[in-house]
């Protein structure tokens, strides 16, 4: 890869290097990230053949069939390698036209695939035969040399899967038991899901634990809102406390005006008999006569009500 950077300027190498790397790594986990590292490598070299190849491959990981069967075309005529055929006939497949990608494989030149590629092809090959409703083709396509070979390479597990699943199709069910039972042998790597589809011809029910999460969400939703609820009520039941404990200034004050009117009475009477008292001396100045009438204490306003935020 760094070989075919070299004709860029230093800083932009660099950049589109790392974009690369970062692409690699993310391409299975996480390919819509990875799809955006590559084309930002594409924007800084665009006609760097390793660049189009990433942004080719990421596409194809997030099912832009369109954009990964331009960008891979591209990088095959760039290099003159036909490194991904079996991309491109799975594309083909995926947007229906599993014509297409039979033609791929009859039109390839063999001596430039590799082992693996070449298989791989094969596999799509057959895939679309399938699709075409043609299952026994599909089996007969796959009776190859290496179907019986034992290998580690990943194109081992895959290949007795094709096979078993094209046999499956043509109602040929023990056979097909036969050949999942060696891709599971076969698949160390779980790059298939051969054990599973020998657990479904069983009638064994593989539950997905993805179908429990809505109801535990609900669940846990549910809680929540009894929680919330409860809280509600301890609130509700704090303000009618207070409503009470207003009541009872109300009381108190009341209470207290009342003391103020007697009060006021005994200083009227007081002030009768000063008057009474003093009737003989009207004349003196000394003793001129005053009415004093103490005033009401103004009653404190009602304590509000604490508003609750809900």
């Amino acid at each position: 890869m760094r070989a075919e950077l070299l004709s860029l300027a230093k800083p932009v190498a660099d950049t589109v290097a790392r974009h690369l790397v970062a692409t690699g790594q993310l391409i299975d986990d996480d390919p819509e990230q990875a799809l955006e590292h590559a084309l930002a490598a594409r924007r800084l070299a665009s006609r760097i053949a390793v660049v189009r190849e990433a942004v080719g491959l990421a596409a194809y990981q997030t099912g832009d069939w369109a954009s990964a069967i331009a960008e891979i075309r591209t990088y095959h005529r760039m290099t003159g390698r036909q490194t991904h055929l079996a991309v491109l006939a799975d594309c083909e497949r995926a947007l229906g036209r599993p014509e297409k990608a039979i033609d791929l494989f009859r039109g390839v030149e063999r001596d430039k695939l590799s082992q693996g590629e070449a298989l791989e092809l094969l596999i799509v090959a057959a895939g679309a035969r399938g699709d075409m409703g043609q299952h026994e083709a599909a089996a007969a396509m796959l009776q190859v040399r290496e179907l019986t070979v034992e290998s580690n390479e990943d194109w081992s597990p895959r290949l007795r899967y094709a096979y078993a699943d094209a046999l499956l199709a043509s109602g040929r069910a023990e056979e097909a038991r036969e050949w999942f039972t060696k891709a599971a042998a076969a698949d160390t790597d779980a790059v298939t899901d051969a054990a599973e589809r020998l657990l479904e011809m069983d009638g064994v029910e593989i539950e997905d634990e993805s179908d429990d999460e809505p109801a535990d969400r609900d669940r846990a939703t549910s809680a929540k809102a009894g929680e919330a609820d409860a809280d509600t009520d301890e609130d509700d039941d704090d303000l009618d406390g207070e409503d009470y404990d207003d009541e009872d200034d109300d009381d108190l004050e009341d209470e207290d005006d009342e003391d103020l009117d007697e009060d006021d009475l005994d200083d009227d009477d007081d002030d009768d008999e000063d008057r009474e008292g003093g009737a003989d001396d009207e004349d003196d100045d000394d003793l001129a006569d005053f009415d004093e009438k103490p005033t009401a204490a103004a009653a404190d306003a009602p304590a509000t009500k604490a508003e609750t935020d809900k």
